[in-house]
């Protein structure tokens, strides 16, 4: 009867840890994983369409066969659905995974899930984009701001230091993208004083399309009397592309764009764009799933690991470096 007592006293203290797992503090030392046991680690990017997401895809990829863990790849449909990439994290901490490499869509609204997902000892490794919060382990990313000013020397350099120009922003709440705005609007103001921007409040919006829609109406507006045109990322760049060819203007205005997608490349090769800001997506995967790993291996980790940034220029695209960073090899992808 004694062994029996202490069997179901034991049972009895296990079973009330277990349901106050929700309760611990992010303090809570995290679960040991056994030797057989494979790590799962959730990537969840902002979307799935774009180049720049399939390239981060190709670096967690790359991490996941190096380190023998698994890898789980889901994120919302549109770039623009917060409550979807919500759904995703919250499923991702229904289903148990060992951690969560999360570029999060807006920097507010995904603090919360972030935050649930610690609680319950899920650690949390933020990509691309910040978020207003303590609770992840680490943040890997491009300095987005010094990226902004990067592009606005090119575009001041291409200008000649005169003129006007005006900055398309992309899509409100994106902090990279905020970061890379600002960046370009105080390096304008310190470096080029006699460059007059006469729009920057306009966004592009989350689509190619809806780039393309906003692009035009600028040019529509303003096109007869800039020399300079500024865009934060691929999809806004795009629509940029496409409008300044449908205009008449691509080659006409001097245009710089963020991150180095196929048609862009093609566009900087044809003189259509005379600087694209690049980053490396593929170190940005690779490093988030290697500290997420590390961070459930008890290992340290940075709280801040920044990727590369390059300009490219008709005269340096064809260069070895160059190729390497924009041609990745994206096995599977």
């Amino acid at each position: 009867m004694k062994k029996l007592c202490l069997l179901l006293t034991v049972f009895g203290v296990a079973l009330t840890t277990g349901c106050g797992r929700q309760e611990e503090e992010t303090d809570a030392p995290l679960p040991v994983v056994g030797k057989e046991e494979q790590i799962t680690v959730a990537v969840i990017p902002k979307g799935t369409a774009h180049p720049f997401w399939k390239t981060v895809h190709a670096g967690a990829a790359k991490a996941e066969k190096e380190l023998g863990i698994k890898i789980q790849w889901i994120g919302p449909e549109q770039e623009d659905d917060r409550k979807q990439q919500i759904d995703v994290v919250q499923n991702m901490i229904s289903k148990g995974v060992h951690a969560i490499v999360l570029a999060p869509l807006d920097e507010v609204a995904l603090a919360a899930p972030v935050e649930t997902a610690v609680k319950r000892n899920i650690p949390v490794v933020i990509i691309d984009s910040g978020l207003k919060s303590e609770f992840q382990s680490s943040f890997v990313a491009t300095d987005n701001k010094q990226g902004g000013r990067l592009g606005a020397k090119r575009l001041g350099d291409v200008m000649g230091g005169k003129g006007k120009a005006i900055m398309l922003r992309y899509n409100a709440g994106s902090a990279s993208t905020h970061n890379r705005e600002e960046g370009f609007l105080e390096e304008m103001k310190a470096s080029f004083p006699e460059i007059e921007l006469v729009s920057t409040n306009q966004y592009a919006g989350v689509t190619k399309q809806s780039a393309l829609e906003a692009s035009l109406a600028m040019l529509n507006k303003y096109g007869d009397e800039i020399q300079g045109v500024f865009t934060p990322n691929e999809s806004s760049a795009f629509g940029m592309l496409r409008a300044l060819e449908n205009s008449g203007r691509a080659g006409k205005i001097s245009f710089v764009g963020f991150d180095a997608s196929h048609a862009l490349v093609d566009g900087l090769r044809a003189g259509k764009i005379q600087g694209l800001v690049a980053q490396d997506p593929f170190d940005m995967g690779y490093q988030g799933v290697k500290a997420a790993v590390n961070v459930v291996n008890h290992k340290a980790v940075e709280k801040r690991i920044a990727t590369r940034l390059a300009v490219l220029t008709p005269e340096n695209v064809d260069t070895p470096e160059i190729k390497a960073l924009i041609n990745p090899e994206l096995e599977g992808m």
